[in-house]
């Protein structure tokens, strides 16, 4: 398994070893040990979750206030997905940044992004499912999400799709918006938290 880096800090894809024979493929497609080695403290697995999206389908740009935050493994098991990571921590030096990754049946690859950073993701055929490990349940109260079509983010045409967003996600303030309304965490809150759980759990 190979985990590297984003150009946004705190990001990563992972591409694992895929070993293929005449019955079909196995792949270790999550590997807690190696994770946190990269990461500098484990994924405390708190909730999985799973979509499947038609082709067009953009969910996202979502995100979790810190404290605690969620941090997210995200993985396409059967179809392609557009996967996206945004920098929305206030100060960050690559504030604003939107990288994407493909995910899919194919490359078998995975996204881990900390807490404090923006995820979406564009479903690039139909039935496209996606997996996430999570470390903290789900808390409406302390989740919010950014406009994907703002286009300080530049993902209108990305794809070159006729999208499809829920009404919540139209809805969702621009980044600018969110930067005003004080909904963005911060660059050095979420490094502190970073810091706090690599105390609290350790390497491994």
């Amino acid at each position: 398994m190979d985990i590297t880096g984003l150009k946004i800090p705190h990001s990563y894809v992972v591409t694992p070893k895929v070993h293929s024979d005449d019955r079909g493929d196995f792949w270790e497609w999550y590997k807690f040990d190696q994770l946190a080695e990269v990461v500098g403290h484990p994924l405390d697995l708190r909730q999985a979750n799973a979509s499947v999206s038609r082709k067009g389908v953009f969910r996202g740009i979502h995100f979790a206030e810190l404290q605690p935050g969620q941090a997210k493994y995200v993985s396409c098991p059967f179809g392609e997905v557009l996967d996206i990571v945004v920098d929305i921590r206030v100060g960050s030096p690559t504030f604003g940044l939107v990288e994407t990754v493909v995910l899919s049946d194919k490359n078998r690859r995975a996204v881990y992004l900390s807490e404090g950073l923006g995820h979406g993701f564009i479903a690039l055929t139909d039935n496209a499912v996606v997996t996430y490990l999570v470390s903290s349940v789900y808390n409406p109260q302390r989740e919010h999400g950014i406009n994907p079509l703002d286009p300080v983010l530049g993902l209108n045409d990305i794809a070159n799709l006729e999208l499809s967003l829920s009404p919540k996600d139209i809805e969702a303030p621009s980044l600018q918006q969110a930067l005003e309304q004080g909904l963005l965490p911060t660059w050095e809150d979420s490094l502190a938290r970073y810091e706090q759980l690599s105390v609290e759990r350790g390497s491994l």
